[in-house]
């Protein structure tokens, strides 16, 4: 049965239920139960899963090594979904201690399959907007790595720290400025679109902008800032007209047309 196809009473005893075998499991140095949820093929069976057992780290300090000694041996399922729920759930853990699972989000960086990889991604989106310092020093010790794709992650997961606080990854991007890869620097072009329309952030990503050498990236970056403007016009702090006259008289470089 489907968890949302359960009415709500029954999807919170679901979750207590999920939650208290995940925990039995854990003591007892099984993992019967966790993989049963972690493998199921219902997303949000497996985004409980992942929910509790955060939820279980934070409650119970005690059985914080299990729980990690339970991540890493369930990291070495051949099933990816399996892969995908311990990554999810290293992001949770991430949250309140990045340094327990940080050699988990590292590994699953080179996964084969794009879900755990995208897992990646999802759980340092979450880590950033709770826990960034730690996150910045993990996304600067993969930033130049050979692999254009794990460069490409990085940047992505650096999102939603970034509408917050622009200023803290926008050296960061500007460091990728320059990459050979079509992928990474299209990513940064995303992600300074996706930074720049929360209230105060135009004007930090304008003014670092304009301290940028490739003239062609920026471009394009402004016609993404505009253009996220009026896509999220309903959360935007400047309407998309606003943005340009904005960009037209304090970027020195021209958006691309």
């Amino acid at each position: 049965m489907k968890f949302y196809s359960l009415n709500k009473e029954q999807r919170k005893s679901l979750a207590d239920k999920i939650k208290d075998e995940i925990r039995s499991d854990i003591r007892s140095g099984k993992n019967d139960r966790i993989l049963k949820y972690f493998s199921d093929e219902d997303t949000y069976i497996r985004k409980t899963a992942y929910t509790m057992l955060g939820r279980i780290y934070r409650e119970t300090a005690s059985i914080h090594q299990e729980i990690i000694k339970q991540l890493d041996l369930l990291l070495k399922s051949p099933d990816e979904r399996v892969r995908q729920t311990v990554i999810n759930s290293a992001g949770e853990i991430g949250i309140v201690n990045f340094h327990e699972t940080e050699h988990i989000l590292a590994e699953g960086l080179f996964d084969k399959h794009h879900s755990v990889r995208n897992a990646v991604i999802g759980s340092m989106k979450r880590i950033g907007e709770k826990n960034p310092a730690p996150l910045l020093h993990f996304a600067k010790r993969f930033l130049h790595h050979e692999d254009g794709e794990v460069r490409r992650e990085i940047c992505h997961g650096l999102e939603l720290l970034g509408r917050e606080h622009p200023e803290e990854i926008l050296p960061l991007l500007k460091e990728l400025e320059h990459d050979k890869t079509g992928k990474v620097r299209k990513m940064v072009i995303h992600v300074i679109g996706q930074i720049s329309y929360k209230k105060g952030c135009l004007e930090k990503v304008i003014k670092h902008l304009n301290t940028w050498e490739n003239a062609e990236l920026v471009g394009k970056a402004l016609k993404e800032i505009a253009d996220v403007h009026n896509r999220y016009k309903n959360f935007a702090f400047y309407t998309e007209a606003l943005a340009r006259k904005y960009i037209e008289k304090n970027s020195k470089y021209d958006s691309a047309k």
